[in-house]
């Protein structure tokens, strides 16, 4: 869909830039001459003929812009990458433009340049804190603290990237006021971008590891088999792991691990830490418990489950 219409784009770029070149070209011709009402329209002759090439020119950027949209969507990089590439595209583009237009206006690059100085001065002081964003937003570019698509936590913002704006960023909100796993609340939160520039960003899924780790804890009794329920609990997640992360099954790097510790109730607590894609964690969680359970309650032997009122 995105390429037909960079595609779409292209093509109007295209017709409009040959089109303004053939008006200035027409304009040029001395078929003019013999029109009676020539004279008087003569003076204004100058001022078509420049605005020709300034929007020839503006069309020229935009067809360029265009045209490496659709090469950097047809590369193999990562969608935040492509995204990220596309938001400076479109930014040079319309800088470009605005510099295309100035001198049409200005008729002189100095002036447009003193103008855009000028302008600049009195916008830095009553645009402050917009500024500081788009600052913040180039930092974004080049240092890539997050892409679109990671999993983040900024202040009490917790949730997925969906768009890096020149001046915030939108997340889809996950856990929340409502919720109380990791799963998608339905909220869009937005925060403008200089709030990197002061508070630490927590990105879980960052291009350096696919993983985060994260555990799920059992009470169980002193009296339980620690060697046998170690043992479902690692078959249990090594199984859900081959089964949803298929191409990551050679890596010993994500071996998961199970340990023991003493619950505040006087119940032992079977621990199983393990790998997971930041957005599974519920789905993961839930799959290991259904697999481990089904042999620990076929074990009544082996494992006791706390009972009374401090089960």
């Amino acid at each position: 869909m995105e390429d037909a219409n960079n595609k779409r784009w292209i093509i109007i770029y295209s017709i409009t830039a040959i089109v303004l070149l053939v008006i200035n070209y027409i304009l040029d011709l001395p078929v003019f001459d013999h029109w009676e009402h020539f004279e008087s329209l003569e003076r204004f002759i100058p001022f078509v003929k420049n605005l020709m090439i300034a929007l020839f020119f503006i069309s020229l950027i935009f067809l360029i812009g265009k045209v490496v949209t659709r090469i950097v969507n047809k590369q193999n990089y990562l969608e935040g990458d492509k995204y990220n590439l596309n938001r400076i595209v479109r930014f040079l583009s319309i800088v470009f433009s605005l510099i295309i237009a100035a001198s049409f206006m200005f008729q002189n690059l100095l002036a447009a340049a003193v103008s855009f100085g000028l302008i600049t001065l009195v916008l830095g002081f009553a645009l402050q804190q917009p500024i500081t964003s788009f600052i913040a937003w180039v930092y974004l570019i080049f240092r890539r603290s997050y892409l679109v698509g990671d999993r983040i936590q900024i202040k009490n913002f917790r949730g997925d990237v969906v768009e890096i704006g020149y001046l915030d960023t939108s997340i889809l909100e996950c856990n929340g006021d409502y919720l109380g796993n990791d799963r998608s609340s339905g909220r869009v939160v937005r925060f403008p971008n200089s709030l990197i520039l002061r508070e630490e960003i927590i990105n879980y899924s960052g291009p350096q590891t696919p993983f985060i780790w994260n555990e799920t804890a059992l009470q169980v009794a002193f009296t339980s088999d620690m060697e046998f329920i170690e043992k479902t609990l690692l078959e249990a997640a090594i199984e859900d792991f081959k089964k949803r992360y298929p191409k990551y099954v050679s890596s010993p790097r994500w071996e998961p691990a199970v340990y023991f510790r003493v619950n505040e109730r006087a119940w032992m607590e079977a621990v199983i830490s393990y790998p997971v894609m930041p957005r599974d964690t519920t789905i993961r969680r839930n799959a290991i418990l259904k697999l481990a359970l089904n042999k620990l309650n076929a074990a009544a032997s082996k494992v006791q489950f706390p009972e009374g009122s401090l089960r």
